[in-house]
């Protein structure tokens, strides 16, 4: 299936592992040209090198997002490199600093982050005519999870933001949508150090997957790849739960 990614514009931040740099590989594979961040320049670089293989545009970049007041500035000059921007996806987030329970890396990480990411770009994807925003939530915004937590909570302000958003934005032709994947595994990230130094809760974790494993980094990006698309050019204001059924509640 054409997705009808080739030559666009894809912003995406914390881009170097995990689902971003799932997300990445599929929309470079696609044709599309690619902007993206991460705090670290060695993955950064090999993140360019695999990227640029598909022949597209590639800029990545060391940043920092505790840098906050130049962020807006990283994502203005990355779109006029570019020369544009359609899509843009926020994944930077506190779960990838190990900072779920800090309230205040929590709001900027997650919710501030992707605010003011909107904000900076709209000026980009209202001249696009395959806009597209993907708010990266979670199912611990959804459902009881864990404990009470910032990263919980900020996840579950970014649904109703994005849903608002999508309203406010549609007439100017930009999709607004949400992805909440449920418990995903990846080399290195959180459910990896869980399975090593909490193996019991890891297992009982997994005995709640009705399709019996957890998801992996590709198994979410798939699908937010397509929701991004011209593929899925009728979706906006919608969450799409990406878990292995892992969540119990009906959703009408």
């Amino acid at each position: 299936m054409d997705l009808g990614l080739k030559g666009l514009k894809v912003i995406v931040t914390g881009g170097s592992r995990g689902i971003g740099r799932a997300a990445l590989e599929i929309f470079a594979a696609e044709g599309a040209d690619i902007g993206f961040f991460s705090r670290n320049q060695a993955q950064v670089d090999e993140t360019i090198a695999s990227l640029s293989r598909h022949g597209g545009k590639v800029i990545g970049e060391s940043f920092d997002l505790t840098d906050f007041d130049n962020y807006p500035a990283w994502l203005v000059k990355t779109a006029d490199a570019l020369g544009g921007c359609d899509i843009f996806i926020h994944g930077a987030s506190s779960s990838g600093s190990q900072l779920t329970g800090d309230w205040e890396a929590a709001f900027k990480y997650d919710v501030l982050g992707t605010v003011k990411g909107c904000e900076a770009l709209e000026p980009y994807l209202a001249k696009s005519p395959h806009a597209a925003i993907v708010m990266m939530a979670s199912t611990a915004a959804t459902e009881t999870f864990l404990v009470p937590q910032a990263f919980n909570a900020m996840k579950a302000a970014l649904l109703t933001y994005s849903k608002q958003l999508s309203q406010a934005w549609g007439p100017k032709g930009i999709r607004v949508n949400a992805v909440s994947p449920g418990p995903i595994y990846f080399p290195g990230g959180n459910w990896d150090t869980v399975k090593q130094q909490m193996p019991d809760f890891y297992a009982a974790t997994k005995a709640q997957m009705a399709l019996g494993r957890f998801g992996v980094a590709e198994d979410v990006a798939r699908t937010l790849v397509f929701l991004a698309s011209p593929a899925s050019s009728y979706t906006t204001g919608t969450n799409v739960v990406i878990d292995g059924g892992y969540t119990k509640r009906v959703q009408f």
